[in-house]
This record gives C-alpha cells, structure tokens and sequence, in this order.
C-alpha cells in the first residue's frame, strides 16, 4: 500500500511542475508580446551600435 501512495505523490509533484513550468513559459511568452516591448523595439538601436570607431 505505501508504494502506491508514494507512486501517486510523485506522479502529483512531476503534474505540478510541468504545471508551473507551462504558466512560467506563457508568462513569458506574454511579456515578449506585450505592447511595451513592442515600443521598445522600435527604438533606434541600430544608430548607437553603429558608432565610428
């Protein structure tokens, strides 16, 4: 009986995890979609890593 509960309390940590790794990668994907950065892309970088040496 005790392997059963130890197989099934493992079997719940390994479905949380992939759980919080799933949220972790949206929340990442949201940040790099969000609007904020969209404006910050659109900054003229190009100009200042082009700088005559």
């Amino acid at each position: 009986m005790e392997t059963f509960k130890k197989r099934q309390k493992a079997w719940a940590r390994k479905e949380k995890q992939q759980k919080k790794a799933a949220r972790k990668l949206e929340r990442r994907n949201e940040k790099t979609k969000s609007p904020d950065n969209a404006q910050e892309d659109n900054l003229p970088t190009a100009e200042t890593s082009e700088r005559p040496a």
